[in-house]
C-alpha cells in the first residue's frame, strides 16, 4: 500500500500559529464554528433552491426562463454544497453535532454520499493534500494531466479546452458512478485499503441514491415530459458540477502549489505537515466579499487546510495571523489576487503540463499575489 509522511520532528511553523489562533477565540469569547449568520444564509439557501425545483417542475415557464432558472438553480446547489455541505462535514457549520451532522446529510440530498466523502475528502485530501497516490482529488487520470508526476499522452495537449466538459459532468459521473464504485469495491480511492461500512450506512446509501432518482429524474419527467427533463437536468448538473470542479482546482491545481508521490516503501516529505499544506494550496479573491460569501470561504483555502474544523465565517481574520506566520517563517502564502487571474493560471497550468516533451520535477512554490 502506498504510504507518505511529514517531517514533524522539527515543527517550527504550526505550534505557534496554532496558539495564536485559539488565543484569538478565547479573547473574543467566539466558538469556532459558524454563527446566526451562517444559519441564516444556509436556511436561505435551502429556501431558494426547494422554490426553483418547485417553480421549474410544477409551474413551469418559457423554454428560454426556464433554462436560465435551471442555470440558477445549478449554481444554488453547488452553493448550498460549500457553506452548508461542507462546513457540516467538517464539523463547523455549528456548535451542534447534530445540525453538523444533519447539515452533513445535505450531500446525500444533491446525490453524493457524505459517509463516502468524509473519508475521501477530510482524510485522503485534507491530509494527503496534493499527493499522487494519496489524495484522490487530483487522480483523473487518463482523462487529465494535472502535474508533471502523470503519465503524458497526445490528447493532453488538448486539456486547456476540453476541462471544461469534464468539468461539467464530473458531477453526474460522482453520483452515477464513484460513489458506487466505492460501494461496489468498499474501496475510498484506488490505492486505499478495503473499509467495510456499517449496516446503517448500506440503507442510507440505498435510500438516498432511490429518492434522487425519484426527486430529480422520475417526478420531473412524469409532470414535464422526458425532453424538456433532460434538458433542465442536464444544465443544471453541468452548471453545479463546473461551479464545484472550478472552486476545488483553483484552490490546489495552479502554477505555483507543489505536488508530491507517495510509494510502496513509504515516501518521506522534508517539510512538516503545516508548511506541506501551504505549498500545496493557494488562496484567490479573499478581498472579495460576495465571492467568500458564495463560495463558502473556499477562497481562503489555505486557512481551511490549516484549520479544517473552523467556520469560514473567521476566515478573513485567522488569515492575517497565518500571513504574520508566514513573514516570520519565510513559507510562501500563495494568493491570486482575483477568480479570474486564478482560472487564468489554472489554464496555463493545464496547457503547459499537456505539452511537455519530458517529465520534469516540480517547481518550488512562488508568491502569487500578483
Amino acid at each position: 500500500m502506498l504510504k507518505y509522511t511529514f517531517d514533524n520532528s522539527k515543527q517550527n511553523f504550526f505550534p505557534a500559529l496554532k496558539k495564536r489562533v485559539e488565543d484569538y477565540f478565547t479573547d473574543a469569547s467566539l466558538h469556532p464554528a459558524g454563527n446566526q449568520k451562517l444559519y441564516v444564509k444556509g436556511l436561505l439557501l435551502v429556501l431558494m433552491a426547494a422554490g426553483l425545483y418547485t417553480l421549474l417542475v410544477f409551474f413551469t415557464p418559457s423554454a428560454w426562463l426556464a433554462i436560465i432558472l435551471c442555470v440558477v438553480l445549478g449554481v444554488n446547489l453547488a452553493v448550498i454544497g460549500f457553506n452548508v455541505m461542507h462546513e457540516g462535514g467538517h464539523q463547523c457549520f455549528s456548535k451542534h453535532t447534530w445540525i453538523n451532522t444533519a447539515s452533513a446529510y445535505f450531500l446525500n440530498v444533491l446525490g453524493g454520499n457524505s459517509y463516502y466523502w468524509k473519508i475521501k475528502h477530510n482524510v485522503n485530501h485534507h491530509t494527503y493534500t496534493n499527493i499522487e497516490g494519496m489524495d484522490s482529488d487530483i487522480d483523473v487520470k487518463p482523462f487529465m494531466r494535472l502535474h508533471d508526476g502523470q503519465p503524458l499522452r497526445a490528447y493532453h495537449r488538448f486539456q486547456y479546452i476540453y476541462w471544461v466538459f469534464l468539468y461539467g459532468i464530473s458531477y453526474l459521473a460522482w453520483v452515477f458512478y464513484e460513489d458506487f464504485q466505492k460501494y461496489i469495491s468498499g474501496k475510498i480511492s484506488t490505492n486505499g485499503p478495503q473499509k467495510r461500512i456499517a449496516v446503517k450506512e448500506h440503507y442510507i446509501f440505498w435510500v438516498t441514491k432511490v429518492m434522487y432518482v425519484l426527486v430529480y429524474m422520475i417526478i420531473p419527467i412524469l409532470v414535464v415530459g422526458w425532453l424538456p427533463w433532460m434538458v433542465g437536468f442536464l444544465t443544471v448538473t453541468l452548471v453545479c458540477g463546473l461551479a464545484i470542479s472550478i472552486v476545488f482546482q483553483l484552490a490546489h491545481v495552479v502554477e505555483g502549489t507543489s505536488f508530491h508521490a507517495a510509494s510502496e516503501g513509504g515516501a518521506k516529505g522534508n517539510q512538516e505537515w503545516a508548511v506541506h499544506q501551504l505549498v500545496s494550496t493557494s488562496n484567490f479573491a479573499t478581498s472579495n466579499g460576495v465571492l467568500h460569501w458564495l463560495l463558502g470561504g473556499l477562497n481562503f483555502q489555505i486557512e481551511h487546510h490549516l484549520f479544517p474544523r473552523i467556520s469560514h465565517v473567521h476566515y478573513p481574520t485567522i488569515s492575517v495571523f497565518v500571513r504574520e506566520a508566514c513573514d516570520r517563517s519565510g513559507v510562501v502564502y500563495n494568493e491570486y489576487t482575483s477568480m479570474t487571474k486564478a482560472i487564468v493560471s489554472h489554464i496555463v497550468h493545464l496547457y503547459k503540463l499537456g505539452r511537455q516533451t519530458a517529465v520534469v520535477p516540480a517547481q518550488p512554490s512562488v508568491n502569487l499575489d500578483r
